[in-house]
This record gives C-alpha cells, sequence and structure tokens, in this order.
C-alpha cells in the first residue's frame, strides 16, 4: 500500500489577503478539522500538493500529514481549483480518528466495456465518483464497476454494484439509488453516417 505523506505548517495570517499573498509565494491555504481537536490552519507547498494528487489514490486514501512535526492522519475533503488553470487554491482536510466512520469520495473504475460497445451500444459514465462511509481500515482506493454483461439500453445503479467489505454507498443510504453507468443505441446509425459521407 503506498503512504501519502504531506509537510504543512501552521498559519495565523488568515483572510482573502493572506491567501492571495500565500499563492503568491507557491504556498496553498489550507484548513484541518474533525476529531476531538479544534480546525487549524495550515499552509502547503504548491509543488508538493499538486505532486501527491497527481496519484488519483490520493484522493480516497489516509495521508499523513505533518504540521510543524506533529503528525496526523487525514483524508481530503475538498479541493478547490482555478477554474481555467485547473491548479489547487485551497484544500479542506479531515482528521481520521482509528474506529470512527469517515465520509469520503472514492473514484470509481470501470471495466469490461468492450463487451456492450461490441453488441452496437455506447457507453456512458453518469458518476465518476461515489460517496463512501466506512472505518479509515476499510477505505477502498476505488469501486470497480464490470459493465461487461450489460445489453443495450442497460443502466447500472447503486444498488446493483457489490460494495466493498465494510463500506456503504452514502446515496443509498439515504435511499437515492442513482444511475453510475448505462449503455444506449448510437446516436446516429452507421449507414446514415455513410449515405452522409458520400
Amino acid at each position: 500500500m503506498t503512504e501519502f505523506t504531506l509537510n504543512a505548517q501552521a498559519r495565523t495570517d488568515l483572510g482573502k489577503g493572506a491567501s492571495r499573498r500565500l499563492r503568491h509565494a507557491a504556498n496553498i491555504p489550507a484548513v484541518v478539522y474533525g476529531g476531538s481537536k479544534p480546525a487549524e490552519s495550515v499552509t502547503i507547498l504548491a509543488k508538493e500538493i499538486a505532486k501527491l494528487f497527481e496519484n488519483e489514490a490520493a484522493y480516497s486514501h489516509v495521508i499523513e500529514l505533518n504540521v510543524d512535526g506533529t503528525k496526523q492522519n487525514v483524508i481530503v475533503k475538498a479541493m478547490q481549483r482555478h477554474p481555467s488553470k485547473q491548479f489547487i487554491m485551497h484544500a479542506d482536510f479531515v482528521r481520521v480518528v482509528a474506529g470512527q466512520k469517515l465520509t469520503a469520495i472514492v473514484p470509481v473504475h470501470f471495466v469490461g466495456e468492450e463487451a456492450p460497445v461490441k453488441k452496437g451500444g455506447e457507453i456512458s459514465h453518469v458518476l465518476n465518483e461515489i460517496e463512501v462511509t466506512c472505518l479509515p481500515k476499510d477505505l477502498p482506493e476505488f469501486i470497480e464497476v464490470d459493465l461487461s454483461a450489460l445489453e443495450v439500453g442497460a443502466i447500472v445503479h447503486l444498488s446493483d454494484i457489490k460494495a466493498p467489505k465494510g463500506v456503504e454507498f452514502v446515496a443509498l443510504a439515504h435511499g437515492d439509488d442513482k444511475a453510475v453507468a448505462n449503455v444506449h443505441a448510437p446516436r446516429v446509425a452507421p449507414e446514415a453516417e455513410e449515405g452522409a459521407a458520400e
């Protein structure tokens, strides 16, 4: 299992102006909250946080956050990116408490997509990530969704996916059986396309 670590420094200079100054100095403002401790404002080197999150698994993994030499386990709760340039502008982390359930966003990995395509279908991914709740030790790196048995016209819902042991889908727990993917007939028939090409 990959170890994810991130170094941070406590910050007392708060507010929009302070955050702007931090970003100019290639630092990212972040907040750590949860557990029995009060929320703390920290700053992280922009290049360090960018490097960590190049790995998709970091979004759904427990990260060891080292704040001025004090280590704590956290997960990403929210990430604010620049609308056009996509670099990280702000991050929220939640402390992980052993034996206490956490809520996290986990990426979806689709497998077996060739089979429905061979049957003439087109696949639409409706959800690319799923919110889960589980103990820290059960947090999955991703949720695998197998599409190989689908026919044209089929829809995969959350209730069709087998959750890993100890993991619950938050939407399902609230009675919301979301669609995850579907297979539909191509919008333009191949013959019509050929006719247009001629």
